[in-house]
């Protein structure tokens, strides 16, 4: 079975798995350090490449900078609540956070809070000014409440993949390999 065949039919096996560890842990690997390390010749780990990415599997390719390096020390993680949970005062706050290049991750949450942002800043100063001068003057914000990240103990991009392989999920369904 050919690898554009296996994958039309929405099933990884063992290769596709490890070609994904292997770009999850380096996205600027050559393609024949990757076929060297999953057990292909060249040719055919290009192709299975190429038809993951047909599926859609990979977001984007990036760089993973040093915040501390940049001077960005503080990293803080800020639970929002609105005074309505309608949809018009959601859309209006994530399109307020979307473009706010402090704001690393926002998440519309269950329980107590609405969201979840995870901000980091160089200071204090910038912290302060981003709540007082932004966050609390994004229309229908009615609570702010910050806990700041003392170390940060794990932090990882690659996701978690099953080693035998998985049969990619249609819609909202989820594979039986997870289950």
């Amino acid at each position: 079975m050919t690898s554009e065949t296996k994958l039309s039919s929405r099933r990884l096996d063992r290769t596709d798995i490890a070609i994904l560890r292997e770009l999850q842990d380096n996205a600027r690997i050559t393609n024949a350090d990757l076929a060297r390390a999953v057990n292909l010749s060249p040719t055919p780990c290009f192709n299975r490449v190429r038809a993951l990415e047909k599926l859609g599997l990979f977001r984007q390719h990036v760089t993973l900078l040093d915040a501390g390096a940049l001077g960005l020390r503080i990293n803080v993680f800020i639970q929002v609540r609105l005074e309505q949970q309608v949809e018009d005062a959601l859309r209006c706050f994530e399109r307020e956070i979307a473009d706010r290049p402090e704001v690393m991750e926002c998440y519309l949450m269950t329980g107590d809070s609405d969201y979840l942002l995870r901000v980091v800043v160089p200071d204090m100063q910038s912290l302060e000014h981003f709540i007082v001068q932004w966050l609390t003057k994004i229309p229908g914000v009615s609570n702010i409440r910050s806990s700041f990240a003392l170390k940060q103990v794990r932090y990882k991009t690659a996701l978690p993949l099953p080693t035998p392989g998985l049969t990619l999920p249609s819609g909202d369904e989820v594979p039986l390999e997870w289950t």
